[in-house]
């Protein structure tokens, strides 16, 4: 499996084998010892899968407390993946990375804990799967506005569809005082 390092160090993007004939492919989507290799050694707890239409926009999201790595995959169309550095203190807070994902090209995004995350579907349709190494806690999570100008994040879709929860989310700044206060 190929690693290839994001221009926010920490955030990587995997590129696996994928071998191919005549009656379709095969390839590994996770590997222990290829993630331990790349510098995680993160125990991943849960999977998720969603599937969406085109134009959605599903985040910025992120837990506090307990924040989550994700491993994040397509199998169903091609998204444009985001990751935000939402640690204080960190030399690149407040920027972020984008990657185009899809079920042709194979790749998955490493998103470490301490980064929000977020996704639109570029496709007809769209099913993400991505492993997490924290358990998804409601509680725990927060929004950070997709349209936030201090990130001033390039989404290539300009009227996406949101839930109500991230088109009411505050901006990053906004957020500050609640992140800060555990010291991440």
């Amino acid at each position: 499996m190929k690693v290839r390092q994001t221009d926010l160090p920490g955030v990587l993007v995997f590129e696996p084998v994928v071998h191919r004939d005549p009656r379709g492919f095969f390839l590994e989507t996770w590997r222990e010892e290829s993630c331990r290799a790349a510098g995680i050694v993160i125990p991943f707890v849960q999977d998720n899968h969603s599937r969406s239409t085109l134009g959605t926009l599903r985040g910025l999201h992120a837990q506090v407390k307990n924040p989550q790595g994700k491993l994040v995959r397509v199998i169903e169309g091609e998204i444009f993946d985001v990751a935000v550095d939402i640690r204080p203190g960190s030399p690149t807070y407040g920027r972020w990375t984008g990657e185009r994902l899809g079920a042709d090209n194979f790749r998955q995004l490493w998103i470490p804990p301490g980064f929000a995350h977020g996704f639109c579907v570029l496709s007809e349709a769209a099913q993400v799967e991505y492993k997490c190494t924290a358990y998804y806690d409601r509680n725990d999570e927060i929004a950070i506005s997709w349209r936030d100008p201090d990130l001033a994040i390039e989404w290539p879709i300009a009227d996406p569809l949101l839930s109500d929860k991230d088109r009411n989310a505050p901006r990053l700044r906004d957020l500050e005082a609640m992140l800060g206060s555990h010291g991440r």
